[in-house]
């Protein structure tokens, strides 16, 4: 199958990219290179325009005729959405229409939407079913729940099968397809913890005043190849009914201070912690319910131990250097 990738050349597309390959589909990346990577393209076809340019969209579709989509294209910063809505909601949710005007021009079987975890807010009860109540809490959340909505409204009127995957916390790497998170700057968790710890730096942790066990927050780590596999699966699903969102994780959340104690025994370095204030729209924990997800795809996470996530991200840093250097 031909797959249209929108943000294949980012840190989770670059996986998935490489996991429809293994599969035997076409995928074809289409990437501005804004927040992205080109080492991480390959020998895959590019189609190189921003999402939100309609018009050049509508001639990637002519020329390619992908007969699926996976749209990982999106801004990803909690903290920055709160301080740039603007910049969320032109992007995560404009500019994705571009993908939705193209589909009705150009008929596809599937489309496959990179949402978050971020959709539910601050929840009361975990793990979270994907009935939980939708209250983001940041723009970069309500934002992608604006597109989920708009995208199963098009796929029921536009006969397409659609699918929204609410990630949880995507994680670790696949050193073997050469690729990571190369982030700038970098936000996520356990890669700062790995730079830090190497360098000696300190490590930051914004807030320890939450309501979990150790005050610091809890999230599920999902590892990218994991995730990578859910995408290949709800693409290649022809039982699913349009209009579907599930969520992806393993079910365990980790607090940060236990992610940073893993990273600290494996690179056998000891961290020196440095606690800030809390970061505005970050939830106290976010720990997934994927049963969904294992029923309807018959999905598992096969790579998402904490301890296989932190050691992937580890051996990726070290690729990355040498790669980025």
């Amino acid at each position: 199958m031909r797959v249209l990738v929108a943000g294949g050349a980012g840190y989770i597309g670059a996986h998935v990219v490489r996991a429809l390959d293994a599969r035997g589909h076409e995928p074809i990346i289409m990437d501005d290179f804004r927040h992205s990577n080109r080492e991480r393209v390959g020998d895959y076809p590019l189609v190189e325009i921003p999402i939100e340019n309609t018009q050049a969209v509508l001639e990637a579709f002519s020329e390619h005729q992908p007969e699926a989509i996976v749209h990982l294209g999106g801004y990803i910063s909690v903290g920055e959405s709160v301080r740039l809505p603007e910049k969320y909601w032109s992007n995560n949710l404009g500019a994705g229409m571009s993908l939705l005007t193209a589909c009705s021009k150009f008929p596809i079987k599937a489309f496959l939407f990179s949402s978050t975890a971020a959709v539910y807010g601050d929840v009361e009860k975990t793990p979270i079913a994907e009935t939980a109540p939708l209250q983001p809490t940041s723009p970069y959340g309500d934002s992608k729940l604006a597109f989920e909505k708009v995208l199963h409204q098009h796929g029921k009127a536009l006969g397409f099968r659609s699918l929204a995957l609410r990630y949880f916390n995507a994680s670790g790497a696949c050193v073997a397809w050469g690729v990571g998170e190369n982030h700038e700057p970098e936000e996520h968790l356990i890669p700062r913890v790995i730079r830090a710890l190497k360098a000696g730096d300190p490590v930051y942790v914004y807030g320890n005043d939450y309501p979990t066990p150790d005050g610091t927050c809890v999230r599920d780590y999902i590892h990218v190849l994991d995730l990578a596999q859910a995408h290949v699966l709800g693409i290649e699903s022809d039982s699913l009914q349009s209009g579907m969102s599930f969520n992806v994780g393993t079910g365990s959340g980790f607090s940060v201070l236990q992610v940073i104690e893993e990273a600290g025994k494996q690179l056998e370095k000891k961290p020196n912690i440095h606690f800030q204030e809390r970061r505005p729209g970050d939830p106290p924990s976010l720990v997934a319910d994927p049963s969904a997800l294992l029923k309807h795809l018959d999905w598992k996470g096969e790579h998402s131990t904490l301890s296989e996530v932190v050691g992937s991200a580890i051996a990726w840093e070290t690729q990355r250097e040498a790669l980025y250097s």
